[in-house]
C-alpha cells in the first residue's frame, strides 16, 4: 500500500490565506478518505456474524431509538466497540464498502448533523453543475474607448455570482483591463445585486471594496498582499510586473444591468471541485450557503439527495445549506448519502479526498487530528461542531483507511460538550482502526488550497475588440 506522497512548497503570503478563509466565516472541525481493499471479518469464538448485517436489512426499532440518550443497545460483532461508552445523545454507524454493518447504534434516530450538511450541498452542485464548473463574473460597458489616453467614456459593469471572489480576483479585472489599454474609466461603476466579495452578503458593501480595490490608489495592503500571493501561487508572478490600476471619475452603485452594454471579457473561478474542496476543508458557511443557492435551496438541496440516495424525507430534513441551526438527519440516511457520493466521485476518477480535507495532511479543520506519525492520512471527511444549538452538537463523517481495508462512518454527538465528543471521535476511530489491522495512509498529494484556487483564467467573447 502506498504511502501518503506530500508535495510541500513555500507559499508566500500564507497569512493572506487565513484572512481570505476569515474565522468569521468558518464553524467546525475535521475529517476522512479513501482507497479500495476488501475488509476482512474476524473469525473465533467471540465473532458472531449474525450481528453483521447488509444495510438494507436493518430495520428501526423503538428500542434503539430510546436508547440514543444512553449509548446502549450498540450493535457490533466486535465486543470492544460494542463496550466502548458513546457519549450524550448519539448516533454511530460504521459499515464497510460493501455494505456489512461493523457498528450499529441509533442509527434510524435523526440528530443535528451540523456542518455534514455541507456533505449534502457538496453532493447536490456536483450531481447539478459538475466538478469543472466554473463561476463566471463578467466584465462589461456601454462606453466607447479611446485609445490616445487608454479611456473608456462611460460605465463599467461587473456581473457575477462567484462566492470565492475575493481582493486578488478584484485586481486581476483590473490587470486585464490594462492588458487591453484601459487605465482610466469617465463614469461610474455599476455591480449587479447578486455580485459577493470577500464572503460578504452585501452587495453594497462588495461594490465598494471593488471599486477601492480596482484603484491602485485606493487599494488596500490586504489587497496588495492577497495579489502577490496570488501570482505566486498561480505562477503568473515576474519581477517587472506593472502595479495593476483603473481610476474612476464617477462613483460606485448597485443597479441591474441595462440592455445595451458590450462583454469586454469574463473573469473564470477555480473548478468547482477546488472550491469544494477548501469549503469542506474549512467547514466556509458563506460559501455553502450560496452553493445551496445555486440548486435552489436547502430544501432543494435535501430533496436531491432524498431522490438520489434512497433517503426518505423524515431521515433527511434540512433548513440550511452549511449546517447552521436546526437540521435533523438520521446516520442511516447520512451513510447512505456518503455511499452515493462516493459513486458520483467515482464517475469522475475523484475520491472524497478530492473534495474533503485528508486529516493530519491538509489546512482546515482536520488539521490536527489524526495527525500521528502512525495515523496521519488514515481519515477524510468531514466534521461538524455547533456549540451551543442542540445543547452542543458535534459530528464527524467520512472514510477510514486501515491496512484490512476501507470503512465509511457517521458519527453524530448531541447535548453534551463539544470538546469531548471530539476526544470520543477520536478515540473511537482508532479504536476501529486499531481491530482491522491499524491506520494506513491514503495514496495522497497535497496541493496547498491556495494554490487551487489560483487557478483562475479569463475569457472573451468570439470577436470581442474595443470600439473607438
Amino acid at each position: 500500500m502506498r504511502a501518503i506522497v506530500r508535495k510541500i512548497a513555500a507559499w508566500p503570503s500564507l497569512a493572506v490565506f487565513a484572512v481570505f478563509f476569515s474565522a468569521a466565516a468558518f464553524g467546525q472541525s475535521t475529517r476522512p478518505f479513501l482507497q479500495d481493499i476488501q475488509v476482512q471479518r474476524e473469525s473465533g469464538p467471540d465473532a458472531d456474524a449474525s450481528l453483521i448485517k447488509k444495510t438494507g436489512s436493518s430495520s428501526p426499532t423503538n428500542a434503539i431509538a430510546a436508547s440514543a440518550a444512553s449509548g446502549s443497545l450498540i450493535k457490533s460483532a466486535i465486543p470492544a466497540l460494542a463496550e466502548v461508552e458513546i457519549p450524550g445523545y448519539s448516533g454511530v454507524l460504521v459499515q464497510s464498502l460493501s455494505g456489512d454493518v461493523i457498528v450499529d447504534s441509533a442509527s434510524d434516530t435523526p440528530f443535528n448533523p451540523a456542518s455534514n450538511v455541507k456533505v449534502a450541498t457538496a453532493f447536490a452542485v456536483l450531481k447539478t453543475f459538475g466538478p469543472e464548473y466554473r463561476f463566471s463574473t463578467g466584465v462589461w460597458t456601454d462606453g466607447s474607448y479611446e485609445e490616445a489616453t487608454g479611456t473608456i467614456h462611460g460605465n463599467l459593469y461587473v456581473s457575477g455570482r462567484d462566492p470565492v471572489f475575493g481582493y486578488e480576483h478584484a485586481v486581476r479585472l483590473a490587470s486585464e483591463l490594462n492588458k487591453m489599454g484601459i487605465r482610466n474609466v469617465k463614469g461610474d461603476l455599476i455591480v449587479t445585486d447578486n455580485f459577493a466579495m470577500n464572503h460578504s452578503g452585501s452587495a453594497s458593501g462588495s461594490s465598494r471594496s471593488l471599486f477601492a480595490t480596482l484603484d491602485a490608489a485606493k487599494r488596500s495592503a490586504s489587497a496588495n498582499n492577497a495579489w502577490a500571493s496570488y501570482l505566486v501561487n498561480s505562477g503568473r508572478f515576474t519581477p517587472d510586473m506593472p502595479v495593476p490600476s483603473v481610476a474612476f471619475t464617477g462613483s460606485v452603485y448597485v443597479q441591474p444591468m441595462p440592455g445595451n452594454v458590450n462583454l469586454l471579457f469574463s473573469h473564470e473561478s477555480a473548478k468547482m471541485r477546488d472550491i469544494l474542496k477548501a469549503t469542506l476543508c474549512y467547514s466556509n458557511n458563506f460559501i455553502a450557503e450560496r452553493l445551496g443557492e445555486m440548486v435552489g435551496g436547502p430544501y432543494a438541496v435535501a430533496r436531491l439527495v432524498q431522490q438520489h440516495a434512497g433517503v426518505p424525507a423524515d431521515e433527511f430534513s434540512l433548513q440550511t445549506s452549511s449546517g447552521l441551526g436546526i437540521n435533523r438527519v438520521t446516520p442511516r440516511a447520512m451513510m447512505k448519502l456518503l455511499q452515493t457520493l462516493r459513486s458520483e466521485l467515482a464517475g469522475y476518477r475523484m475520491t472524497f479526498a478530492d473534495i474533503m480535507p485528508v486529516a493530519g495532511v491538509d489546512k482546515g479543520t482536520l488539521e490536527n487530528r489524526f495527525d500521528s506519525d502512525f495515523a496521519m492520512g488514515s481519515v477524510v471527511g468531514k466534521t461538524g461542531t455547533l456549540s451551543r444549538t442542540d445543547g452542543g452538537a458535534s459530528a464527524l463523517c467520512g472514510e477510514i483507511n486501515t491496512r484490512n481495508g476501507k470503512l465509511l462512518f457517521v458519527i453524530f454527538n448531541q447535548r453534551g460538550s463539544v470538546s469531548r465528543f471530539r476526544r470520543f471521535q477520536n478515540n473511537y476511530v482508532s479504536i476501529i482502526q486499531s481491530y482491522f489491522g491499524g491506520p494506513a495512509a491514503m495514496a495522497y498529494d497535497e496541493v496547498p488550497l491556495n494554490a487551487r484556487l489560483a487557478k483562475t483564467r479569463i475569457s472573451y467573447p468570439a470577436g470581442a475588440q474595443l470600439g473607438s
